[in-house]
């Protein structure tokens, strides 16, 4: 895998919108993202055109958005990208990214949610990517969890052996972005009681991790940028579902498709986030869709299948290199980081 720097104090990172133009609707957001990654983590803030760009124009000019991208990656003073926030259709930015450029210049570039396009394709072209917090949801919020600040220091300084540990506390909302005393405030805190539960355990497996939110990648399933069926062997494949909340019958035909493409029988491990907004009762739902369709359809007895983990839509979430080796130990009821994400 072709690996970027690690990010230190003084890294210039690079704001862009590849998805949807938030901040343009909720600066106030927006700024104190900014805000908290310049006082927690002493970044330098570059801000590219598309980060403040009209909301419509960013939408109607996925050509920019991507040339927002491809400049990022060209420009040797910046040292990492990330998203302002997500939205529905950066998939339309893809054919625009020059990726022969991109990879000959790695950084690391992270979002989340409909940021799954760009960061799974250029993955699967090479490039370690990152999924984890954007600016407007993530780090705006980031000061009502110490803990995962904590943990994001510890990240940009040493991966390997980085063990990932449920947060004692998420929440699922955020308080009224249209109100600015709301900013960078969020809706009940919970506490995090039940930490993962192992829905099935296997051996010990290890594997390159991969995925992201499983609506985006219909966007891309059946498509060029879609992985090839060589792709799959021994992946960690991870999902998380949306705040438009699908289903458990959605995931469970989403999860049948690649059962279909043989994608599951090849896989080392599934990873699966705490879904959004889900009732207890609904989280029931999921776990016995997961296992009649990944287990009992498609005979997965021995794949270690992992959920509620801090990887989706719910605050605070995990960073989670894509690329990198993953070892889950169903013993130990560990999952670890296993390799150095940066160069």
């Amino acid at each position: 895998m072709i690996k970027p720097k690690m990010l230190k104090s003084g890294s210039k990172i690079a704001i862009v919108s590849p998805s949807w133009g938030g901040p343009s609707i909720f600066p106030h957001i927006y700024e104190n993202g900014l805000k908290v990654l310049k006082e927690q983590f002493n970044f330098q803030i570059v801000e590219f055109p598309t980060s403040k760009m009209a909301a419509q124009e960013v939408y109607e000019n996925p050509q920019l958005r991507a040339r927002d991208l491809n400049n990022a990656f060209a420009d040797k003073s910046i040292d990492g990208i990330i998203s302002t926030i997500g939205g529905n259709d950066s998939v339309r930015i893809l054919k625009y990214l020059k990726t022969d450029l991109i990879l000959e210049n790695p950084k690391f570039i992270m979002g989340f949610s409909d940021s799954t396009t760009f960061l799974s394709y250029l993955n699967t072209l090479g490039l370690v990517t990152f999924y984890g917090p954007s600016i407007m949801a993530g780090f705006s919020q980031l000061l009502n969890f110490p803990e995962a600040i904590a943990e994001y220091m510890n990240f940009f300084k040493k991966t390997i052996d980085f063990n990932i540990y449920p947060f004692s506390t998420y929440c699922h909302k955020y308080k009224q972005w249209s109100e600015i005393k709301n900013t960078g405030l969020v809706d009940k805190i919970y506490e995090n009681s039940n930490g993962h539960f192992w829905l099935n355990k296997g051996s010990v497996s290890n594997g390159a991790i991969w995925g992201g939110c499983i609506e985006v990648l219909c966007d891309i399933n059946g498509t060029d940028f879609w992985p090839k069926n060589g792709f799959w062997k021994g992946k960690v494949l991870f999902i998380e579902t949306s705040e438009e909340k699908p289903k458990p019958e959605q995931v469970g035909y989403w999860l049948r498709n690649y059962g279909i493409q043989g994608i599951l029988n090849q896989l080392s491990g599934l990873l699966i986030a705490r879904p959004k907004d889900y009732s207890e009762e609904e989280i029931i739902q999921l776990s016995e869709i997961v296992k009649k369709i990944v287990i009992k359809e498609f005979d997965c007895h021995q794949l270690n299948i992992v959920m509620n983990l801090d990887i989706g839509h719910t605050d605070p979430r995990h960073i989670l290199p894509l690329g990198i080796n993953f070892e889950i130990d169903p013993y130990n009821e560990s999952i670890t980081i296993k390799e150095n994400a940066f160069c």
